[in-house]
């Protein structure tokens, strides 16, 4: 049987038509964007932003490097980030600025961000997206993980330097203790339970003491065999000692800092969780 091939009298009457609907939307929103100043990512420039969901893009040191939605606030998910990037080495807040779009709900369900995601990806690379960024704990499995040379962690680990917020000198109980440092952190800290938290009594550092000086006190109030130990993005606390971790710098033993060397992989593609663009 001869194929059709869609000509009659030298006249072409069919073919094929493939409409990217998707395309047109990610290239209208990155062209919405690129049209847009930047702003500090400050406290002062967030408090002008509605309580709307939205999509935004991050700049370092005036180049693209991170697109994001917000399901619910755009103010929420902007002071996530200005948080942690706070808390950060070999990195400042000066250094960053943001863009912003109010996206309507019933478009959140298109997830805009994939869209802006997929037309920077065919322009090149995003040096922030599905590195690390964007995600909060990775959970426990991923305590022993290698972490690629370009992981967000290894190239801005946690600053243990700067101050615990929120600290109220005098006594407390441990759980009371850990629950303040975890609250007084720009980054995560973890840590196991056992009953007799909720009943030690332990000695709160002043305040304005830093995450560094409060892990310490903190390693001796805890018991045996109990540590805590600074990975390159979060810290962690269980009772493991003296167990090491690849990513680890530093670990906290009866009152002892010890140093570590964090391995690292070769740069390339980071495995890491999907991210958490919630608000």
């Amino acid at each position: 049987m001869t194929p059709t091939v869609g000509f009659t009298n030298g006249t072409r009457y069919h073919k094929d038509f493939t409409l990217s609907i998707t395309k047109a939307l990610g290239d209208q929103l990155a062209a919405a964007l690129e049209g847009l100043g930047r702003a500090p990512l400050t406290e002062e420039s967030i408090a002008h932003l509605d309580e709307k969901p939205g999509v935004y893009q991050l700049y370092l040191n005036g180049e693209f490097v991170y697109v994001g939605k917000a399901d619910k606030s755009l103010p929420a998910r902007l002071r996530n980030h200005l948080r942690k990037i706070s808390g950060r080495r070999d990195i400042s807040l000066s250094q960053m600025a943001f863009s912003c779009l109010y996206v309507a709900e019933d478009f959140s369900a298109l997830a805009p961000e994939q869209l802006l995601i997929s037309h920077h990806k065919g322009m090149g690379n995003i040096p922030w997206n599905n590195n690390g960024f964007g995600n909060k704990d990775p959970g426990r499995q991923r305590d022993s993980t290698v972490l690629k040379r370009n992981h967000f962690d290894v190239l801005f680990p946690i600053d243990l330097d700067r101050p615990v917020d929120g600290l109220h000198q005098g006594e407390a109980t441990l759980h009371e203790f850990l629950e303040m440092i975890k609250a007084g952190l720009p980054y995560n800290f973890r840590y196991g339970k056992a009953p007799e938290f909720k009943t030690r009594r332990v000695r709160v550092p002043a305040a304005g003491s830093t995450a560094d000086e409060v892990f310490q006190s903190l390693s001796v109030a805890i018991p045996a065999p109990w540590q805590v130990t600074a990975l390159m993005g979060y810290v962690i606390m269980y009772d493991d000692s003296p167990a090491t971790y690849k990513s680890a710098w530093r670990y906290y033993r009866d009152g002892r800092r010890i140093s570590a060397v964090p391995e690292a992989e070769p740069a390339g593609a980071v495995e890491v969780d999907p991210p958490t663009l919630a608000d």
